[in-house]
């Protein structure tokens, strides 16, 4: 049987980010990609594309705690705004983001993950 293929937009530093990590880790029939998002963030074609697969917008996508994007006007501005913060900083966006042949999940809380294995 062939494996599902993950990819993973992590930061280490985030409990849910962790926890998705540790139930992707914890299955044997997933072939994982890591990518730490603040060392390399995805551009912003790639952030779109995981919202659209996603079924969110950018700015549903918005880590608003720990980050100035209410006081810079990113929760109402547009698409391509929203996407060019979160790509010249990346931690705007909010983890962990989870990519597989099945769909994309924001995974907060870390159980949406399931829904796409």
């Amino acid at each position: 049987m062939a494996k599902t293929k993950a990819t993973i937009w992590h930061n280490p530093a985030c409990g849910t980010s962790r926890k998705t990590l540790a139930i992707l880790e914890a299955l044997s029939g997933v072939e994982l990609t890591v990518v730490e998002y603040l060392k390399t963030p995805p551009s912003a074609e790639k952030l779109a594309q995981l919202y659209h697969d996603g079924g969110i917008t950018p700015q549903q996508g918005l880590r608003l705690r720990g980050t100035d994007a209410v006081e810079r006007g990113l929760p109402e501005a547009d698409d391509a705004t929203v996407l060019a913060a979160m790509v010249a900083d990346p931690i705007l966006i909010e983890r962990p983001l989870v990519e597989t042949d099945k769909g994309v999940r924001l995974c907060r809380p870390q159980d949406k993950v399931l829904e796409i294995l």
